[in-house]
């Protein structure tokens, strides 16, 4: 997509906006937001022309007339968008960046109400953008072999065809289908990929051995592409490919913890290694940040690693080692680094050829929708629920660093601070899941603890005869089994099976709250007669009740009354009636302090 002034008829004031963006994507290098802007001045463009029709001539940003018109298509910007979209609220806010850029300087005029506008609060809401998730651990470890993976067959890839073409000679005196002879006047300049487009006979004449290397095992090339799709192969067969560096990304994204803009930023005098490890610069575009950090190997270059059997290596296992990848990557991207002298900022460089057969050696491009990152997931057999953006690997990591750290976020948030850690990365499921996990171990801890403590009384209900072998056989001794049976332990509303060992007095001094909380007491034992007692202490609970707020009655009698309603709740009617029936004839009684009586009074 470009503008193009002549392509509408306000080419004036497309014009004006083109000449500020080329401007502004000079000045700040800005990647692909720069198609945000262009689309800005595309649609903006095509509104004027739409609204304004044969007026749209004469429009330009030093037309105060033009006000109303720009408030109309900023407004319109959400129609054919989503719900919540960010997209219109991007478009308008570029357009504003370029009207306001041109409002700076100081030779261009624009519009005092344009420039007020475009200086003002936004009229659109910012819409809701969707956090991507993490990926999962397991889908983050299938990615790290994978790519360990990748990177050793590109690595014997390239060793054979530079061992292949040792072997060969010049096409004239060898063949045009001979693929060392090929690969020979390749490597030596001997021969050029425009002379394989014209000296390399048509794919009908070739061997089944070039047609195999050419399309892969069981495939053959298309006649109109197969002197292209030859070139591709040998050059793939030489330098490293876009697609071939996918997996040093997620290499380096692993094993240092940053991002994929910063692991893919640094040259090789970004590069110190150390005894060690090694220490790389690393910048940050989007923040400005300029970092030099060490990372340390997991085992010292001279010391045996567990994949080493007497310092011969045996598994080529995939070791999370920032030198170790950094070192691979060197060697892989050196004749490439070569041939491209003006690429200094960055070891992701490959060779390529365009379709005019042109031959290009300068820095990776991801984003080409033929070698995404999606795209080599997929070669590589890597199964991943979600988008496969390289994004969510980041998060997989900050994830993992948050793990290690037990979930301190100052630690896990080294590299920026604690709210974007907890804005972009705390919101993923693993570290929900994980939290969810912790609140629950700390409440069934809670909970355990709680049941351990049983600070509740002992009730023994029915209407069978309660003897002191019953109260023996329960848990009680001889002792306090016959005090109680005598009524030396009676307490009101229960028995205590020892008054001078109370959890609310200290221990050797008779309990000073009783019979107020025995029905939360662990020494209360409850029997059948004290029924009568317990309905009266019920009773004076209610009236508590109603003259107490509920947060107050909650905090000082709650327990309380949740034990003696678990309690009530256990007796037949029969048995209720009857205690009912000795409370009316005055046969019970409950002897409560005056302290009782008077705490409602505050």
């Amino acid at each position: 997509m470009a503008v193009e002034p002549s392509d509408f008829r306000c080419s004036m004031l497309a014009m004006q906006l083109a000449d500020e963006w080329t401007e502004y994507v000079a000045a700040t290098a800005i990647g692909t937001q720069a198609r945000t802007y262009l689309q800005a001045i595309d649609r903006f463009c095509e509104y004027v022309d739409k609204v304004l029709g044969t007026k749209a001539e004469g429009a330009s940003l030093a037309d105060p007339n033009l006000l109303d018109t720009l408030i109309k298509w900023e407004l319109s910007l959400p129609e054919g968008n989503a719900q919540g979209s960010t997209r219109p609220y991007l478009v308008a806010a570029a357009l504003r960046v370029l009207v306001v850029r041109r409002d700076d300087h100081p030779d261009r005029t624009v519009a005092t109400e344009l420039a007020r506008l475009a200086r003002g609060p936004m009229l659109l809401r910012s819409g809701e953008k969707t956090e991507r998730d993490e990926f999962t651990r397991q889908e983050k470890r299938a990615m790290v072999r994978a790519a360990w993976t990748s990177a050793h067959a590109v690595r014997k890839r390239l060793d054979d065809g530079w061992a292949l073409a040792e072997q060969g000679c010049h096409p004239d005196q060898g063949s045009w289908t001979s693929i060392p002879d090929l690969l020979w006047g390749l490597t030596h300049e001997k021969i050029t990929v425009d002379d394989i487009h014209r000296f390399v006979p048509p794919s009908r004449e070739w061997s089944p051995e070039l047609l195999e290397f050419t399309a892969g095992p069981g495939k053959v090339p298309y006649p109109q592409t197969a002197g292209l799709a030859l070139a591709r192969s040998l050059f793939a067969s030489l330098y490293p490919t876009t697609f071939d560096l996918h997996g040093f990304r997620v290499l380096l994204m692993d094993a240092t913890g940053y991002t994929s803009e910063e692991v893919t930023g640094f040259g090789e005098e970004d590069v110190e290694f150390l005894p060690k490890g090694v220490r790389l610069t690393l910048l940050k575009n989007r923040a400005g940040l300029l970092r030099h950090r060490a990372f340390r190997d997991r085992f010292p270059p001279d010391a045996s690693s567990p994949n080493d059997a007497d310092g011969q290596l045996t598994v080529d296992w995939p070791r999370r080692e920032a030198s170790e990848v950094v070192r691979q990557l060197l060697h892989l991207t050196a004749r490439v680094r070569a041939k491209a002298p003006q690429v200094t900022d960055t070891l992701f460089v490959r060779a390529a050829i365009r379709p005019d057969y042109s031959v290009v050696f300068d820095r990776w491009t991801p984003t080409v929708v033929s070698v995404k990152f999606s795209r080599w997931l997929a070669a590589m057999e890597v199964e991943v629920k979600g988008a496969g953006h390289i994004g969510r690997l980041r998060k997989s990591v900050k994830v993992e660093k948050a793990i290690v750290t037990e979930g301190r976020i100052g630690a896990a948030a080294d590299d920026h601070t604690e709210e974007t850690f907890a804005r972009h990365y705390a919101q993923g499921t693993t570290l929900r899941i994980l939290s969810g996990r912790t609140i629950a171990t700390a409440q069934q801890h809670w909970f355990d603890k709680a049941l351990d403590r049983v600070d509740g009384p002992t009730v023994l209900a029915g209407t069978e005869c309660i003897d002191q072998d019953l109260l023996e056989d329960s848990g009680l001794s001889p002792q306090e089994a016959e005090e109680i049976m005598t009524g030396q332990l009676d307490m009101g509303v229960s028995h205590c099976k020892n008054p001078y060992q109370s959890p609310y007095s200290r221990p050797g001094e008779l309990c000073a709250v009783a019979p107020l909380r025995c029905l939360e007491c662990r020494n209360a034992w409850i029997l059948p007669t004290n029924l009568p007692q317990l309905l009266l202490f019920k009773a004076h609970l209610e009236r508590l009740r109603a003259l107490l707020t509920p947060q107050a009655f909650s905090r000082l009698w709650g327990q309380s009354w949740v034990n003696l309603n678990a309690v009530l709740d256990d007796r037949t009617p029969e048995e209720r009636a009857q205690a009912r029936k000795h409370i009316e004839a005055g046969e019970a009684s409950l002897d409560l302090p005056l302290a009782a009586h008077t705490e409602f009074d505050a």
